[in-house]
């Protein structure tokens, strides 16, 4: 391991990937399993750093919210790895001038492509009040899925910043698609919340 680590192209490899980061605005980027404990650890390396940069509270609110929402998205619905593993992705976020963006990649079934799409995509469609009517009509009654989701995820997170969804599908295998979803969270405070 050693040998790899003092190899040049690694050198050469990291601090390329330290320009990436600087030049893409990335303050915060992750590889793993997502669990409780790192979410903890995230957020909490969040709010040191917004607040060492006296960031707006409604902003680091929405930030800290957004993060939660899309890390627990990870940990319940990221499907196995060729190693089995599951509950394993990438979470990355960006800080620019205007918004902050947290941004998710983790692996899915392929069967489950399509009716991610059809709901982020009818979820991106609704206005604020739709959007309120459908919150309300999941928590009363909508289902429960087997990674205990109901959800509420994507819909509390455009309701909260105000803004649609990005998302893509790369494919990986026949069987499995890697997803990324962007979440933009404006860094100018207004009233996007419900």
């Amino acid at each position: 391991m050693m040998d790899k680590i003092k190899s040049p192209n690694f050198l050469e490899f990291i601090y390329g990937f330290y320009n990436t980061m600087k030049e893409r605005e990335i303050s915060l980027a992750y590889e793993g399993e997502i669990n409780h404990q790192v979410t903890k650890a995230f957020t909490s390396l969040a709010e040191t750093n917004m607040e060492t940069q006296m960031e707006e509270g409604g902003v680091q609110r929405k930030v800290f919210h957004v993060m939660v929402e899309c890390l627990q998205n990870i940990n319940k619905h990221a499907d196995k790895t060729d190693d089995g593993r599951e509950g394993r992705g990438i979470f990355i976020v960006t800080k620019g001038e205007e918004e902050y963006n947290v941004i998710t990649g983790n692996l899915v079934d392929a069967l489950k492509q399509e009716s991610l799409k059809a709901s982020i995509d009818r979820i991106n469609n609704m206005n604020k009040d739709e959007l309120k009517e459908l919150y309300k009509r999941q928590m009363k009654g909508g289902t429960i899925s087997e990674k205990g989701g109901a959800g509420l995820g994507f819909i509390d997170i455009v309701r909260k910043t105000g803004n649609k969804l990005k998302y893509d599908f790369l494919p990986v295998s026949d069987k499995c698609s890697f997803f990324i979803l962007i979440v933009a969270i404006s860094r100018a405070e207004n009233n996007n919340s419900n």
